[in-house]
Protein backbone atom coordinates (compact mmCIF):
# COMPACT_ATOMS: atom_id res chain seq x y z
CA UNK A 1 0.00 0.00 0.00
CA UNK A 2 2.72 2.37 0.78
CA UNK A 3 4.46 1.42 -2.25
CA UNK A 4 1.78 2.66 -4.48
CA UNK A 5 1.44 5.75 -2.78
CA UNK A 6 4.81 6.54 -3.52
CA UNK A 7 4.90 5.70 -7.38
CA UNK A 8 1.34 7.44 -7.83
CA UNK A 9 1.63 10.62 -10.11
CA UNK A 10 -0.50 13.13 -8.02
CA UNK A 11 1.33 12.32 -4.78
CA UNK A 12 4.77 12.96 -2.79
CA UNK A 13 6.12 11.47 0.31
CA UNK A 14 7.77 13.34 2.70
CA UNK A 15 10.31 12.77 5.74
CA UNK A 16 8.97 13.92 9.60
CA UNK A 17 10.31 16.61 10.32
CA UNK A 18 13.04 17.30 8.40
CA UNK A 19 10.98 17.47 4.67
CA UNK A 20 8.05 20.21 6.10
CA UNK A 21 7.76 22.94 7.50
CA UNK A 22 7.60 23.60 10.80
CA UNK A 23 4.01 22.56 12.35
CA UNK A 24 2.36 26.06 13.15
CA UNK A 25 2.43 26.82 9.41
CA UNK A 26 -0.45 24.31 8.79
CA UNK A 27 -3.95 24.81 8.69
CA UNK A 28 -4.93 22.50 11.69
CA UNK A 29 -7.97 21.44 10.79
CA UNK A 30 -6.93 20.35 6.83
CA UNK A 31 -4.45 17.52 9.01
CA UNK A 32 -6.91 14.02 9.22
CA UNK A 33 -6.10 10.77 9.84
CA UNK A 34 -7.34 9.68 6.50
CA UNK A 35 -5.00 11.59 5.07
CA UNK A 36 -1.82 10.67 6.17
CA UNK A 37 -0.76 7.17 5.86
CA UNK A 38 3.26 5.20 7.01
CA UNK A 39 5.48 4.53 4.44
CA UNK A 40 8.77 2.17 4.04
CA UNK A 41 10.47 2.79 7.32
CA UNK A 42 7.57 3.91 9.93
CA UNK A 43 8.17 7.55 7.76
CA UNK A 44 5.16 9.47 7.74
CA UNK A 45 3.54 10.11 4.25
CA UNK A 46 1.28 12.87 3.56
CA UNK A 47 -0.22 14.25 0.40
CA UNK A 48 1.19 17.54 -0.86
CA UNK A 49 -2.77 18.76 -1.52
CA UNK A 50 -3.44 18.01 1.38
CA UNK A 51 -2.02 20.65 3.55
CA UNK A 52 -2.04 24.62 2.90
CA UNK A 53 1.03 26.69 4.37
CA UNK A 54 -0.63 29.75 5.58
CA UNK A 55 2.42 31.96 4.91
CA UNK A 56 1.98 31.75 1.10
CA UNK A 57 -1.76 31.71 1.66
CA UNK A 58 -3.65 35.11 0.90
CA UNK A 59 -6.55 34.28 2.72
CA UNK A 60 -7.55 35.25 6.40
CA UNK A 61 -6.09 32.05 7.75
CA UNK A 62 -2.74 34.25 7.85
CA UNK A 63 -3.87 36.34 10.82
CA UNK A 64 -3.80 33.01 12.65
CA UNK A 65 0.11 33.41 12.60
CA UNK A 66 1.19 36.47 11.97
CA UNK A 67 2.36 38.50 14.97
CA UNK A 68 0.12 40.88 17.08
CA UNK A 69 -1.15 43.80 15.37
CA UNK A 70 -0.30 45.88 18.46
CA UNK A 71 2.86 47.85 17.62
CA UNK A 72 4.13 51.09 20.31
CA UNK A 73 3.43 53.96 18.88
CA UNK A 74 5.94 55.90 17.36
CA UNK A 75 8.76 57.80 19.39
CA UNK A 76 8.19 61.33 19.67
CA UNK A 77 10.94 63.48 20.40
CA UNK A 78 11.05 66.85 22.78
CA UNK A 79 12.25 69.58 21.47
CA UNK A 80 15.38 70.65 24.21
CA UNK A 81 14.26 73.89 25.64
CA UNK A 82 17.47 75.70 27.77
CA UNK A 83 16.88 77.80 30.33
CA UNK A 84 18.21 81.42 30.40
CA UNK A 85 21.49 81.34 32.46
CA UNK A 86 21.78 83.19 35.85
CA UNK A 87 24.16 86.49 35.86
CA UNK A 88 27.18 85.02 36.55
CA UNK A 89 26.21 81.32 36.49
CA UNK A 90 29.35 80.40 34.07
CA UNK A 91 31.68 81.55 35.92
CA UNK A 92 30.43 79.86 39.54
CA UNK A 93 27.98 80.23 42.75
CA UNK A 94 30.37 83.59 44.23
CA UNK A 95 30.32 85.35 41.05
CA UNK A 96 26.38 84.77 40.82
CA UNK A 97 26.35 86.40 44.49
CA UNK A 98 28.48 89.31 43.38
CA UNK A 99 25.67 90.18 40.93
CA UNK A 100 23.08 90.10 43.78
CA UNK A 101 25.66 92.25 45.67
CA UNK A 102 25.72 94.70 43.04
CA UNK A 103 21.76 94.90 42.55
CA UNK A 104 21.61 95.18 46.29
CA UNK A 105 23.93 98.14 46.09
CA UNK A 106 22.01 99.88 43.27
CA UNK A 107 18.71 99.89 45.02
CA UNK A 108 20.30 101.17 47.86
CA UNK A 109 21.66 103.74 45.68
CA UNK A 110 19.36 104.41 43.61
CA UNK A 111 20.47 103.42 40.67
CA UNK A 112 18.53 100.34 39.43
CA UNK A 113 16.32 100.73 37.05
CA UNK A 114 14.14 97.84 37.81
CA UNK A 115 12.97 96.59 34.78
CA UNK A 116 10.99 93.88 35.94
CA UNK A 117 10.51 92.05 39.26
CA UNK A 118 11.58 88.30 37.86
CA UNK A 119 15.54 89.49 37.63
CA UNK A 120 15.01 90.61 41.44
CA UNK A 121 13.16 86.74 41.61
CA UNK A 122 16.61 85.22 39.53
CA UNK A 123 18.86 86.83 41.85
CA UNK A 124 17.34 86.12 45.03
CA UNK A 125 16.60 89.94 46.26
CA UNK A 126 13.49 91.31 46.73
CA UNK A 127 12.36 94.78 47.86
CA UNK A 128 11.81 93.97 51.45
CA UNK A 129 15.05 92.32 51.88
CA UNK A 130 17.31 95.05 49.61
CA UNK A 131 15.92 97.66 51.86
CA UNK A 132 18.26 99.95 53.89
CA UNK A 133 20.24 102.95 54.41
CA UNK A 134 20.90 105.41 51.30
CA UNK A 135 24.51 106.18 53.28
CA UNK A 136 27.45 104.92 51.78
CA UNK A 137 30.23 104.67 53.59
CA UNK A 138 32.36 107.79 52.58
CA UNK A 139 29.01 110.02 53.21
CA UNK A 140 28.97 109.48 57.13
CA UNK A 141 31.13 110.10 60.22
CA UNK A 142 31.21 106.98 62.83
CA UNK A 143 31.29 107.91 66.09
CA UNK A 144 33.80 105.50 68.64
CA UNK A 145 30.74 104.49 71.11
CA UNK A 146 29.37 102.82 67.81
CA UNK A 147 32.07 101.93 66.07
CA UNK A 148 33.14 99.84 69.14
CA UNK A 149 29.97 98.07 69.33
CA UNK A 150 30.58 97.20 65.27
CA UNK A 151 33.91 95.50 66.60
CA UNK A 152 32.47 93.77 69.24
CA UNK A 153 29.76 92.20 66.98
CA UNK A 154 32.27 91.52 64.55
CA UNK A 155 34.20 89.76 66.54
CA UNK A 156 31.76 87.55 67.98
CA UNK A 157 30.44 86.84 64.40
CA UNK A 158 33.81 85.95 62.76
CA UNK A 159 34.68 83.70 66.00
CA UNK A 160 31.47 81.63 65.39
CA UNK A 161 32.21 81.07 61.76
CA UNK A 162 35.36 79.88 62.39
CA UNK A 163 34.76 77.50 65.14
CA UNK A 164 32.24 75.98 63.11
CA UNK A 165 34.30 75.09 60.30
CA UNK A 166 37.40 73.99 62.43
CA UNK A 167 35.24 72.10 64.31
CA UNK A 168 32.69 70.25 61.91
CA UNK A 169 32.65 67.06 61.08
CA UNK A 170 30.96 68.12 57.56
CA UNK A 171 33.66 67.37 55.11
CA UNK A 172 32.80 70.49 52.64
CA UNK A 173 34.05 72.55 56.16
CA UNK A 174 37.22 71.42 56.19
CA UNK A 175 38.15 72.83 52.63
CA UNK A 176 37.90 76.29 54.94
CA UNK A 177 40.14 76.37 57.57
CA UNK A 178 43.19 78.42 57.88
CA UNK A 179 42.45 80.26 55.32
CA UNK A 180 44.40 82.97 56.22
CA UNK A 181 41.64 85.49 56.54
CA UNK A 182 40.46 84.88 59.76
CA UNK A 183 39.64 87.79 61.72
CA UNK A 184 38.54 87.00 65.37
CA UNK A 185 42.03 86.95 66.92
CA UNK A 186 42.81 90.76 65.28
CA UNK A 187 39.66 91.93 66.41
CA UNK A 188 40.40 90.61 70.04
CA UNK A 189 43.96 92.39 69.69
CA UNK A 190 41.76 95.59 68.57
CA UNK A 191 39.21 95.89 71.34
CA UNK A 192 42.38 94.94 73.89
CA UNK A 193 43.80 97.46 72.27
CA UNK A 194 41.00 100.24 72.96
CA UNK A 195 41.04 98.75 76.59
CA UNK A 196 44.06 99.76 77.66
CA UNK A 197 43.22 103.73 76.14
CA UNK A 198 40.59 103.56 78.87
CA UNK A 199 37.66 102.65 76.57
CA UNK A 200 34.79 100.91 77.93
CA UNK A 201 33.97 97.57 75.63
CA UNK A 202 30.82 97.20 75.62
CA UNK A 203 28.73 93.80 75.38
CA UNK A 204 27.87 92.41 72.07
CA UNK A 205 24.17 93.60 70.86
CA UNK A 206 21.16 91.84 69.71
CA UNK A 207 22.40 92.35 65.85
CA UNK A 208 25.49 90.59 66.39
CA UNK A 209 24.26 87.55 68.77
CA UNK A 210 21.16 87.18 66.52
CA UNK A 211 22.98 86.78 63.71
CA UNK A 212 25.45 84.38 65.30
CA UNK A 213 23.12 82.35 66.72
CA UNK A 214 21.43 82.58 63.15
CA UNK A 215 24.60 80.93 61.67
CA UNK A 216 25.23 78.29 64.27
CA UNK A 217 21.75 77.16 63.41
CA UNK A 218 22.21 77.35 59.95
CA UNK A 219 25.50 75.52 60.04
CA UNK A 220 24.25 72.55 61.82
CA UNK A 221 21.23 72.16 58.77
CA UNK A 222 22.26 73.41 55.27
CA UNK A 223 25.86 73.75 54.79
CA UNK A 224 25.60 75.13 51.24
CA UNK A 225 23.84 78.47 52.66
CA UNK A 226 26.33 79.03 55.65
CA UNK A 227 29.17 79.01 53.46
CA UNK A 228 27.54 81.33 51.17
CA UNK A 229 27.45 83.73 54.74
CA UNK A 230 30.73 82.81 55.49
CA UNK A 231 31.96 83.83 51.99
CA UNK A 232 30.21 87.09 51.92
CA UNK A 233 31.25 87.88 55.07
CA UNK A 234 34.62 88.03 54.38
CA UNK A 235 34.21 89.34 51.65
CA UNK A 236 32.02 92.33 52.78
CA UNK A 237 34.78 92.92 55.57
CA UNK A 238 37.29 93.24 52.84
CA UNK A 239 35.43 95.15 49.99
CA UNK A 240 33.36 97.59 52.82
CA UNK A 241 35.27 97.21 55.42
CA UNK A 242 38.43 98.54 54.25
CA UNK A 243 36.42 101.67 53.81
CA UNK A 244 35.30 101.78 57.09
CA UNK A 245 38.96 101.47 58.66
CA UNK A 246 39.70 104.19 56.66
CA UNK A 247 37.40 106.23 57.95
CA UNK A 248 37.45 105.36 61.64
CA UNK A 249 41.01 105.79 61.33
CA UNK A 250 41.26 109.39 59.58
CA UNK A 251 38.03 110.98 62.22
CA UNK A 252 38.77 109.09 65.40
CA UNK A 253 42.30 107.33 66.03
CA UNK A 254 44.57 110.00 63.80
CA UNK A 255 45.99 107.77 61.49
CA UNK A 256 46.58 104.64 63.59
CA UNK A 257 46.17 101.42 61.59
CA UNK A 258 44.02 98.62 63.84
CA UNK A 259 45.01 94.77 63.79
CA UNK A 260 41.41 94.49 61.85
CA UNK A 261 42.99 95.37 58.85
CA UNK A 262 46.08 93.75 58.39
CA UNK A 263 47.27 90.31 56.88
CA UNK A 264 49.95 88.49 56.92
CA UNK A 265 49.36 87.36 53.05
CA UNK A 266 48.04 89.37 49.77
CA UNK A 267 44.29 89.44 50.69
CA UNK A 268 43.26 89.24 47.24
CA UNK A 269 44.74 85.88 46.89
CA UNK A 270 43.67 84.36 50.36
CA UNK A 271 39.90 85.90 49.05
CA UNK A 272 40.87 83.91 45.57
CA UNK A 273 41.38 80.93 47.22
CA UNK A 274 38.09 80.79 49.16
CA UNK A 275 36.06 82.08 46.23
CA UNK A 276 37.80 78.55 44.14
CA UNK A 277 36.92 76.06 46.51
CA UNK A 278 33.27 77.78 47.49
CA UNK A 279 32.95 77.75 42.93
CA UNK A 280 34.02 73.91 43.14
CA UNK A 281 32.05 72.87 45.83
CA UNK A 282 29.00 74.95 44.06
CA UNK A 283 29.45 72.88 40.86
CA UNK A 284 28.09 69.71 42.41
CA UNK A 285 24.84 72.14 43.69
CA UNK A 286 21.54 71.97 42.23
CA UNK A 287 19.94 74.78 40.52
CA UNK A 288 17.36 74.69 43.69
CA UNK A 289 20.22 74.77 46.17
CA UNK A 290 22.08 77.55 44.50
CA UNK A 291 18.78 79.68 44.30
CA UNK A 292 18.09 79.13 48.05
CA UNK A 293 21.83 80.24 48.17
CA UNK A 294 21.20 83.70 46.87
CA UNK A 295 18.45 84.03 48.67
CA UNK A 296 20.94 83.84 51.93
CA UNK A 297 23.17 85.91 49.72
CA UNK A 298 20.71 88.70 49.96
CA UNK A 299 20.13 88.26 53.72
CA UNK A 300 23.73 88.37 54.53
CA UNK A 301 24.18 91.62 53.23
CA UNK A 302 20.93 93.07 54.77
CA UNK A 303 22.44 91.69 58.27
CA UNK A 304 25.78 93.12 57.58
CA UNK A 305 24.03 96.06 56.60
CA UNK A 306 22.97 96.15 60.03
CA UNK A 307 26.31 95.56 62.13
CA UNK A 308 27.73 98.30 59.53
CA UNK A 309 24.80 101.07 60.86
CA UNK A 310 25.91 100.46 64.72
CA UNK A 311 29.10 102.59 63.80
CA UNK A 312 26.76 105.63 63.28
CA UNK A 313 24.09 105.13 65.96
Amino acid sequence: MAKSVLQSPIHTSVSWPFSLPPPHLFRPSTLTTNQSMIGHGGALILRRSSFIIAAASGSSSASAVTPSSGSAPPVIKKRLRYRRQYPGENVGITEEMRFVAMRLRNINGKKYNGNSDSENEESGASESESEGDDDEPGTWKPSMEGFLKYLVDSQLVFSIIERIVDESDDVSYSYFRKTGLERSEAILKDLEWFKQKGMAIPEPTNVGVSYGKYLEELAEKNAPMFLCHFYNIYFSHISGGQIIAKQVSENLLDGVELEFCKWEAEVPELLKGVREKLNMLGEHWSRDVKNKCLREASKSFKLLGQLVRLIIL
